[in-house]
Order: C-alpha cells, then sequence, then structure tokens
C-alpha cells in the first residue's frame, strides 16, 4: 500500500501528535513502513546525536513506527523567543531567530523546503501520517499555509479532523471549523473524530446524527480518554544503524495501548480507503 493521510484539529491540544503516533503503531503493527511528518512544529527543540534538533512529539511518532529519526519528518521548527518572535530551525539547523511577521513574510520561500522533506521521506516509506497544527480555520493565516490545508493541497492528503470533547463543545467546534473552510478544503475532509470522551457513548448518538448531517462527513470514531505515561526518564536511549529505535519494554507497551484503543474504536476500513486516496505528488 502507498498513501498518506493528513490529521487536522480544531484548534492545539485535542490530541493530534498522539493520534498520528497511535496510527503510526496501528499502520507499523499492521507490516507497513510508515513515517511521521509535520512541516512546522512550535516545540521544545530535542538534540539528536548529529546536532540536529526534532520537536519532542517528532520522537515520540517515529518511536512509535518504529524507525530512526529524521530532520525531513519535522523541517521547520519554531522555538519561542518571546511573544512575537522564536528561533527558526530548518532541516534540524538553527538559521537565526525573527519576529512573527518577517517569518510570516518568508513562508512562500519555505514551500519547496517543505515539499523536498516530504518526499524525501515519500521515497522511502509507504505510508505518511501527517499532523496539522493549531486549526485549519485560522482563516487570518490562510493564505501561504504550509502546516494545515496548504500543505494538505501540495502533498494531495486526505484530511480527518479531530475535536476534543474532554475541553467541551466538541460540536461546535466541529461544525464551526467545517463552516470557514473553502469548499476545496471541505472537500478533502474525509470524516472527523472525536477525542478524550469519557462516559457513556451511547448519550453521544443524537448529537453525532445531528453533527453528520450538518457538517456531511462521518465521525469515525469516539476516542476514550488516555492517560499516556511517555516520560523523559523512558526515552530513546539509542539507536542501530539502520534499525528503529530500541525502546524501553515501559514505552512500547505505551504505544502498543494507544495503538490498540485506535482499533476498537476507529472505523479502520475507511482509515485504509482514505490513506490509498493519499496520492503523493
Amino acid at each position: 500500500m502507498k498513501g498518506c493521510l493528513m490529521v487536522q484539529g480544531t484548534g492545539s491540544s485535542v490530541g493530534k501528535s498522539f493520534l498520528v503516533a497511535g496510527l503510526c503503531r496501528l499502520l507499523r503493527q499492521d507490516g507497513h513502513r510508515v513515517a511521521p511528518f509535520k512541516a512546522q512544529n512550535m516545540s521544545f527543540a530535542v538534540p539528536l546525536a548529529d546536532g540536529t534538533v526534532v520537536a519532542s512529539s517528532t520522537i515520540i511518532q517515529a518511536e512509535a513506527a518504529g524507525i530512526e529519526l529524521s530532520p525531513a519528518m519535522n523541517p521547520i521548527l519554531l522555538q519561542a523567543t518571546g511573544e512575537q518572535s522564536a528561533r527558526i530551525y530548518i532541516n534540524g539547523r538553527l538559521q537565526g531567530a525573527m519576529s512573527a511577521r518577517k517569518y510570516l513574510q518568508q513562508k512562500p520561500k519555505l514551500k519547496a523546503q517543505v515539499k523536498q522533506s516530504y518526499l524525501q521521506l515519500a521515497a522511502s516509506y509507504d505510508i505518511i501520517v501527517i499532523e496539522g497544527a493549531g486549526s485549519p480555520a485560522e482563516i487570518n493565516l490562510r493564505e501561504n499555509d504550509l502546516v494545515n490545508m496548504g500543505l494538505a493541497e501540495l502533498v494531495d492528503a486526505p484530511v480527518v479532523l479531530v475535536g476534543d470533547i474532554d475541553r467541551g463543545g466538541v460540536f461546535a467546534a466541529l461544525a464551526g471549523t467545517m463552516l470557514l473552510l473553502q469548499p476545496q478544503e471541505k472537500e478533502r475532509v474525509k470524516g472527523v473524530i472525536i477525542n478524550k470522551f469519557r462516559g457513556d457513548i451511547t448519550l453521544l448518538e443524537s448529537g453525532i446524527h445531528t453533527l453528520e448531517s450538518i457538517i456531511k462527513v462521518p465521525v469515525l470514531g469516539v476516542i476514550p480518554y488516555l492517560d499516556l505515561d511517555l516520560g523523559q526518564e523512558d526515552s530513546l536511549d539509542r539507536q542501530e544503524k539502520g534499525s528503529g529505535p530500541i525502546l524501553a519494554p515501559h514505552r512500547r507497551r505505551q504505544y502498543d495501548l494507544l495503538a490498540d484503543k485506535l482499533r476498537q474504536h476507529l472505523d479502520l476500513t475507511a482509515i485504509y480507503r482514505f490513506i490509498e486516496e493519499g496520492n503523493r505528488k
């Protein structure tokens, strides 16, 4: 199988990173060579042995996929230095610091770099699971977008949209996000996922039916709240050339638990169909 899938969210901290990690683990368990990709991340910069840096979420996702880390998985990393400035890393190397406004002016020039990094991964792996950033409904940032719908268009990726029910307002968040998308962007959204659910799922059924009638795409699953323990003390210990990361048993169990929950609560037939629709340009 060849293809890709993009996970976008109604906002930050809705669980995109862990869902991408779980999908990477699940797909690896099913025998696929899979890699994560996030074009731009605002995160702590974690140094690697070769002197490059990647985001901490990228480390988790590569571990879950059982592959070696590569800066190509996170070609642009921003590390905040203030409310309106950040250090900029390209392919894991520091390029300096700049203001938010100056960075926005540079984004068109970075599109080619993002696509090159993506194609580098696509040449080496069967499936690329892509993580968005923030929300695609940030309409003030639509122009020159490199992380949500702009990236989905650049690499021709189908999209699943994730909302967080634990913080409340998930139906409004999902419906409102779809409302603010352009018609061609809505066509990319194949379904939505409700994440971090606690309680009796039958109480959601009427809301799910109403939501589907409004947004015109299916709810692909309701994922229970998971309290995963992926603490730094069990971080990646070592890598051998040509092999994936060697994980502490505790971390391996956590990734397997995450994959198991996705198997139980996601429509995987649909997920695989969307992946096959993800043709790489």
